[in-house]
């Protein structure tokens, strides 16, 4: 009787022990203070430029609504602050991807404004594209959407960095991190 116990504890431990399988997360979030630092060495360097000498400047950050508004003289020094808050974003590690400039710009008195929007977090329609995309590949995977981030688990963690792989390769539109890889 204690033989079959033990077998029985023995076949319980080998088998299912490992009944979670591997997964991970596919998000998109920005760090506010990346961006914020991202948006002040922004600041700085047009304000020391000296094409933006005497010219009324504004680049602000609304941290509630992850927006950024910018304000310049003409159009031209406007593309040139996006141009500026870009390359200052790729040092400081932010994907370009992360600013919405869909809005056009827009004048206002002897000023031309323009709002930029951060995308921060998965859309439903955006999350639907990774899924089907992952799908569409033929990979041996699950991948679910839950509120802002799409988990993807598989047997194999080949398979999951397969994944990553293929999202990376692929140009969905928006910035992608992955996180919380667990065996």
């Amino acid at each position: 009787m204690k033989l079959n116990i033990f077998f029985c504890i023995r076949h319980y431990i080998c088998n299912y022990k490992n009944l979670a399988m591997p997964s991970f997360d596919i998000v998109s979030k920005v760090e506010p203070q990346t961006l914020d630092n991202a948006v002040n060495i922004t600041k700085k360097e047009i304000t020391n430029r000296f094409d933006f000498k005497d010219s009324p400047v504004e680049i602000e950050l609304n941290k509630k609504d992850m927006k950024i508004n910018l304000e310049a003289e003409s159009d031209m020094k406007l593309k040139q602050i996006i141009d500026v808050l870009i390359s200052r974003s790729i040092k400081q590690g932010l994907d370009p991807l992360v600013y919405d400039f869909t809005k056009q710009s827009y004048p206002s008195g002897k000023t031309v404004k323009q709002e930029v929007a951060v995308r921060n977090g998965l859309k439903q329609e955006d999350a639907k594209k990774i899924v089907k995309l992952i799908k569409d590949a033929g990979l041996k995977v699950q991948a679910q959407i839950m509120d802002d981030l799409v988990r993807v688990t598989g047997k194999k963690i080949d398979d999951l960095q397969d994944v990553i792989q293929l999202c990376r390769a692929s140009n969905v539109g928006v910035p992608m991190q992955y996180l919380n890889m667990r065996n």
